[in-house]
Formats: structure tokens, sequence, C-alpha cells
């Protein structure tokens, strides 16, 4: 009963902490042609399910990350700090770079839409879930101490991203409004991802409450607009 309590508990978690990997995807598999969509996020989370799976069966080495490597101004940093300042920067770069590209568009409605090669894309859906992994994983060590509730918690979460990153990416589509503020999202996400980096830690519950108001608002505008057309 306790272990299918901390499975239930786990999954829920790693689902949690999933959402932040649908945006990313479904935002980059868009810059894909409409006929690879599908296969890209199916090889680009598959491959990522194995590297977590790897990480997983590799416990020692995952738990040396925490210990410190070096120490600047009297903080210390380890390996894990490291991947998710690292990480934290990418988001951010990428969101941004995004962003900068979704306002040219606009203003420039006549130009070509930009495309992104199928391996690139494969590739950052990977390097991001990985960033994610590491602290879901550690996370993962903290409640758990079955491998096989963790593992089994991980394929759950993995099942219910290919299950809903297609939907979450057509309504995107759908919705340019709803591309930007993702876009943000990943900001907010990658700010927090280099704050915890540099030992400064932001309960998720705020980042998720701003995500979900910022949500709830621009759905309520969509709704409204959508009514007005009629």
């Amino acid at each position: 009963m306790e272990s299918l309590i901390a499975l239930l508990t786990l999954t829920a978690l790693e689902i949690v902490l999933g959402i932040d990997n649908i945006v990313f995807i479904s935002i980059l598999t868009g810059k894909l042609p409409e006929p690879i969509r599908a296969k890209a996020r199916f090889i680009g989370l598959g491959l990522a399910l194995v590297f977590r799976l790897i990480l997983l069966s590799t416990l020692t080495w995952i738990l040396r990350l925490s210990a410190p490597l070096f120490t600047v101004m009297g903080n210390e940093f380890s390996g894990r700090d490291l991947i998710l300042i690292l990480g934290g920067l990418f988001l951010m770069g990428k969101a941004t770079y995004e962003i900068h590209h979704k306002i040219e568009m606009a203003e420039k409605p006549v130009a070509v839409p930009s495309r992104i090669g199928f391996t690139s894309a494969i590739v950052q859906i990977v390097l991001v879930d990985l960033v994610f992994s590491i602290d879901s994983v550690l996370t993962a060590i903290g409640m758990v101490r079955e491998l096989w509730v963790m593992v089994a918690a991980v394929i759950i979460s993995i099942v219910f991203m290919l299950a809903f990153a297609g939907q979450v990416s057509r309504v995107i589509d759908t919705h340019p409004s709803l591309k930007v503020l993702a876009l943000a999202f990943l900001v907010l996400i990658g700010f927090n991802l280099m704050g915890e980096g540099f030992g400064y830690h932001i309960p998720k519950g705020y980042t998720y409450f701003a995500m979900a108001f910022s949500l709830t608002v621009e759905i309520i505008n969509i709704r409204i607009g959508s009514r007005s057309k009629v």
C-alpha cells in the first residue's frame, strides 16, 4: 500500500514537471512541417525516456552531482547546480529568440515561416528533457527508495506527454497569443532553474499559480474574442 501511494504521488509530480516539456515540445515541433511533427514528438520523447531511465539506473552517479565541486564568493556549486544554470540559460535564450521571431513574423506577414531541421528538433527536445530529468530524478530519489516505483512513474509521465503533446500543439498553433504566453512561461521556468542553480529555492507553487492565472485570463480573452466575431 505504501509503495502504491508513493507511485501515485511521484507520478503526479512527474506529470506536473512534464507540463514544462509539453509546452517546449509543442512550440518546437510547431516549426516543423505538419507531416513529421508527430514523428518528431514520438522519437524525441522516446529518446528522452531512454536517457531518463539510464539516469535512474545510475543512482550513485546522480547523487554525486549534489556534491560541491567548487566555491565562488562563498557559494558552493555542484554538478546539479551547473546543469540547472546552463539549462535555465538555454531555456531563456531559446524562448527569447522565439518571441523575437514571432514579433518579426507579425511585422512581415509575407515572409516565409522559419523551419528547423528534424534532427535539430529531436536534439533540442532531448536536451531540454534531460535538464528537467536531472531535477526530477533527484526529487524522486529523495521521495522513493524502490527503483521500480521511480521507473514506473517516469514511464507513465512520458506516456502522458506523448498522449497530450499533439493536442497542446494544435491549440497553440490555432491561437498565436497562447504561443507567446507559453514562451513567456519558458522564460519564467528558465529563470527558476537558474535561481535553484545559484541556491535560491523558488517554490514551484508560485510559478504554477502565475502560469495558471495568466493562462486563465488569456482563455477568457480568447472566448470573449470568439463570441464577438459571431
